[in-house]
């Protein structure tokens, strides 16, 4: 790594963004970049995992599971359609996916115990189980997230690409905490946005008037970082947090990486026009430029009253009817979204390196809901499914199975613990390791869980 002034060399002067540093964290001195990376010699692995989280709690009885033969009042209300992997069904809204159900596997056996949808993400995110059960949702993690581990565990990427990155917004429920704000997501918003062009870059182009917005908006988002976290200790991160902020600002390939307007107009139209599509078209961009970890935030994928997110319980989001009025409006926009993902990650020879899996934080009860509200399911984390593809892992297969209801595991049942080992391999992180906390109690990166074998 060179000096600092060779660091600082870029289009934004080395004194303003000192100044910036300063402003925003009481006077500190800007540290040499990633000094303790460089010391270490650690080369990280060149592997990345993009996981797409449907917040909410996507039904495994509408999606990946349908259940057609149970009775009327359990079963999917979509069709399910054969894919090119015989006995491998998928629902109808999935046409795409089913024609490359050969480029993934589902496990349908993915379990835990709790209903809450902030606890049942830490439980999904950490492979923590929280101390504190919240009945209002509002839950924070006591542990980092796996995005997190690997910023900790394998340092920011050559050619300053950072190691965890979120779009358009970061889980809400997860909290560096003691690893120390610099391990910390990069949130880039909605790169659909016509405008779209992540914060973090902006101050290495334009006028003086937009270096000045914009490192207002740094030294704001600094500023809430350090609100956000219970500090205790975190404060030793703060320098090298701004050292990783300065090498992104400065680097011209991480500008490309980010840069959508580099792919053709007609992938960029495959995966779609809208906030999923391009935020899986950018994942697999900042994955093949090195970024680790990729966590998209599948909520909803434009804004409109039409459009509700992955809590398909009666009157969600304070609409009435019948959910399945808005899953035949969402479900076509992840298919589309993730076919064109899998299928360029393949096609493109990137499929050993890039590891893509699909999941929420729990699944819907197999009962149909009725009032006079509407229709729906509520909250049921007793069984579920996950969609892995690529990561050099077994292809075109099943792994595991609910009973005819779909209510609880009956074969290979796996937790989300097993899941999140299976992402620690692909990373090559050693989740048996143990990181300290801010009393130096050792605790370990995954307590419980072991790789869902028949996928390796």
């Amino acid at each position: 790594m060179g000096s600092l002034q060779e660091i600082c060399s870029g289009p934004v002067r080395r004194r303003e963004f000192l100044q910036a540093g300063a402003l925003a964290l009481g006077g500190l001195t800007l540290s040499d970049v990633m000094a303790a990376q460089a010391a270490s010699g650690r080369q990280a692995p060149d592997t990345s995992v993009i996981m797409l989280y449907l917040h909410g709690g996507p039904s495994q009885l509408e999606t990946y599971d349908l259940k057609p033969e149970a009775p009327a009042s359990y079963r999917s209300v979509f069709r399910s359609i054969p894919t090119n992997v015989p006995g491998m069904d998928l629902c109808e809204l999935f046409p795409h996916q089913a024609k490359i159900a050969d480029k993934f596997s589902l496990v349908r056996s993915l379990h835990h115990e709790i209903g809450i949808h902030s606890d049942g993400g830490i439980i999904v995110l950490t492979g923590k189980h929280p101390s504190r059960l919240d009945p209002t949702s509002q839950s924070k993690s006591e542990h980092p997230d796996y995005g997190m581990v690997a910023s900790r565990q394998r340092g920011m990427a050559h050619r300053a690409i950072p190691p965890y990155v979120t779009m358009p917004s970061r889980p809400y429920m997860t909290r560096p905490v003691y690893l120390g704000m610099h391990h910390g997501p990069f949130e880039v918003g909605d790169p659909s946005a016509k405008d779209f062009a992540p914060p973090h870059l902006k101050l290495s182009v334009g006028s003086d008037g937009v270096r000045l917005s914009d490192r207002k908006f740094l030294l704001t988002q600094l500023d809430q970082l350090r609100g956000d976290l219970d500090l205790h200790g975190s404060l030793s991160g703060t320098d090298e947090f701004r050292g990783l902020a300065w090498q992104m600002l400065t680097s011209p390939s991480v500008a490309d990486a980010f840069d959508l307007s580099r792919e053709h107009d007609d992938l960029r139209d495959r995966y779609g026009r809208h906030l999923w599509g391009q935020s899986c078209l950018l994942a697999r961009r900042l994955a093949e430029a090195g970024t680790a970890v990729i966590n998209l935030f599948i909520d909803t994928p434009k804004t409109g009253q039409e459009f509700t997110n992955w809590d398909d319980h009666i009157g969600n989001a304070g609409r009435p009817g019948h959910f399945a009025d808005y899953m035949r409006i969402r479900l076509p926009y992840l298919d589309q979204s993730l076919s064109a993902l899998i299928e360029d990650i393949f096609s493109r020879g990137l499929d050993r390196r890039i590891l893509v899996v699909v999941v929420g934080e729990f699944g819907r009860t197999p009962r149909l809901s009725h009032n006079s509200g509407g229709t729906g399911r509520d909250h049921w984390p007793q069984a579920y499914t996950a969609l892995f593809s690529g990561g050099g892992l077994r292809m075109g297969q099943v792994v595991g199975a609910t009973n005819s209801k779909s209510e609880y595991p009956t074969e290979r049942p796996y937790t989300p613990y097993d899941m999140l080992a299976t992402v620690y391999r692909h990373l090559g992180i050693d989740y048996h390791q143990a990181i300290l906390d801010y009393s130096g109690r050792p605790i370990t990166i995954l307590g419980q869980g072991e790789p869902i074998r028949e996928l390796i």
